[in-house]
């Protein structure tokens, strides 16, 4: 990556087929509900911590831990395992506050994302060209259901994964310097639950299935 690279990429405008660079920006203050305003993928927060829009939190949902249902998690180092927390804390930071970007951006989803389900939410890494979010959310059927349509109708491949669904979507664009810059989605549906991830030139193998064996067990 070169020096100019340091600068903010501009804000990508993820959507299916997408092969033009746009700006990027990451962020928006980690593990806490997303905003109950509306929320589309051509409109991102800006950088500035101010303009996060205020929401009361939530209350989780109160679920019984039996079968595929869950509870929210408190923490997000609740998500992880030991070994995967540690390898995500050398990576970057966890919850940086001036993060502001969204673990999806599909339009369906962001509308059943922003609607106030109780959510908890994990970024990792600081402002740049690097980044993940995570979103662990309480669904009903109906929301469920909801989802795995709009995924398949945005051309996300689906397939069974440990007793729910995954879907995901990977594109690349590139930035104003040039640099190819890998954008990826993924979506696990499975019982009560929905886990959505969003990564910006960031692999950590296994990361989804650890958070679905630390959550179901």
């Amino acid at each position: 990556m070169s020096p100019a690279s340091s600068r903010r990429i501009a804000v990508l405008r993820v959507a299916a087929g997408a092969a033009a660079a746009l700006t990027l920006s990451l962020g928006l203050v980690g593990c806490q509900p997303e905003p109950t305003s509306s929320a589309s993928p051509s409109t991102t927060a800006s950088p500035s911590p101010s303009a996060s829009v205020a929401s009361p939190t939530p209350t989780p949902t109160a679920t019984a831990t039996t079968g595929d249902e869950i509870e929210l998690p408190t923490a997000c180092e609740q998500l992880y395992s030991p070994a995967m927390l540690a390898a995500l804390q050398e990576k970057g930071p966890l919850n940086h506050p001036d993060v502001t970007m969204t673990s999806t951006q599909n339009v369906g989803a962001l509308e059943i994302l922003t609607s106030g389900i109780p959510t908890i939410r994990c970024t990792w890494g600081a402002p740049s060209e690097t980044g993940l979010a995570t979103n662990v959310s309480i669904v009903d059927a109906t929301q469920s259901a909801a989802l795995l349509d709009a995924f398949a109708a945005a051309g996300f491949a689906c397939e069974p994964i440990d007793a729910g669904t995954v879907c995901r979507f990977e594109q690349t664009v590139i930035d104003q310097d040039d640099d190819i810059v890998p954008l990826g989605e993924t979506q696990v549906l499975r019982g009560n639950a929905w886990v959505s991830t969003a990564t910006i030139n960031f692999a950590q193998d296994g990361y989804t299935e650890d958070i679905i064996a630390t959550l179901w067990g």
